[in-house]
């Protein structure tokens, strides 16, 4: 697989606390800065957005519907990688997939002020999508399938592949070398990771090489909103190149007969649009060990920004990490079990 650099930058980069001078009164300024090129305005309302990684809000805006605005975490992303993002989503609108672009406002969606950066978006409702329903299910389906068909098409440039290196080694190597794994649990947990990544790389290597696309790359139910007009897609923030199972085994839930049967259903509708290689069912319980990995080592990267002790109270406990430790064990178990099949 194609492994990149990480583009998470550690707290030694003099960024710990990124947001620090992301004031309301900065946040609509610099609203503001980029409404002006349309003679708009904001009104002064602001309600913060559930977002830890980067920094959300909705504000009013005078004679209008509200908008969200997005200032996005230093050194995250480069800019090419962000507008990489943009052109995908606006992309997928042009084709009529139900996704939320980035608005164009003086030629631009990538704007800037004060050193942040920051992009403008239509605001959406929505509810969570019901996945104990067999349309809802391949309704998701058919959506991912149109959305990969268009991310085959061409390559990402500037983003990432999602690989074993990148959510897995240097992960777990920044973990050990930054002493977050508590000294009594280190060689438990250390040991437990090492059969794990073991189990991930016989796992890619049974999947062979699979087909590498441009997908949404966190397709979780929260990112999928709902309305009587069906779903639509959000937060593209993690977009990047990586397998189609990806955006696929997130939807499914935990219980394997019933994720048997949830996959059937977003199979269903993922072939009427884009092909799917069986191949890549060797890679869900891989990817699912993977995202543990690297969501542990996101939480540590996060640790000196103010807002992740605040909504994570619960992590670098000594608890925290024994149930890292049995929950790596199921995973090495569950690859051992072999892949999940549709019913």
């Amino acid at each position: 697989m194609n492994e990149d650099t990480p583009e998470i930058p550690t707290p030694q980069d003099g960024h710990a606390v990124p947001f620090a001078r992301l004031t309301p009164e900065v946040v609509l300024d610099a609203l503001d800065s980029a409404l002006d090129t349309v003679g708009v305005r904001t009104d002064g309302r602001m309600l913060p957005l559930n977002s830890y990684e980067n920094r959300v809000y909705q504000v009013g805006v005078e004679d209008g519907p509200p908008v969200v605005v997005k200032f996005y975490r230093p050194e995250r992303w480069t800019d090419e990688a962000i507008l990489e993002e943009h052109a995908f989503v606006a992309e997928l609108c042009e084709r009529e997939i139900p996704a939320v672009p980035a608005r164009t406002l003086d030629g631009r969606t990538l704007h800037t002020f004060d050193g942040f950066r920051f992009s403008i978006f239509e605001r959406r409702g929505g509810r969570a999508p019901d996945l104990d329903r067999k349309d809802t299910l391949e309704w998701l389906g058919r959506f991912i399938g149109r959305i990969h068909a268009v991310g085959q098409t061409v390559n990402y440039a500037a983003r990432p592949t999602l690989g074993i290196q990148t959510f897995g080694y240097e992960p777990r190597d920044y973990l050990l070398s930054q002493d977050f794994v508590p000294a009594d649990v280190r060689v438990a947990w250390e040991a437990v990771v090492k059969m794990a990544l073991e189990g991930v790389e016989q796992a890619f290597e049974r999947a062979g090489d699979v087909r590498q696309l441009r997908m949404h790359g966190d397709c979780h139910p929260s990112n999928v909103l709902w309305t009587d007009a069906g779903p639509h897609f959000v937060d593209f923030d993690d977009s990047r190149m990586g397998p189609a199972i990806q955006d696929l085994w997130l939807l499914l839930p935990g219980e394997r007969n019933e994720a048997s049967r949830a996959l059937t259903d977003l199979l269903a509708g993922y072939e009427d649009f884009c092909d799917f290689d069986q191949r890549e069912l060797h890679l869900i319980e891989a990817l699912r060990t993977l995202r543990l990995i690297h969501y542990s080592a996101w939480l540590a990267r996060r640790w000196d920004d103010p807002a992740f002790p605040a909504a994570f109270p619960w992590f670098n406990s000594q608890r925290y990490w024994e149930d890292r430790i049995l929950e790596l064990r199921e995973q090495v178990g569950a690859m051992q079990e072999g892949p999940l099949w549709p019913v």
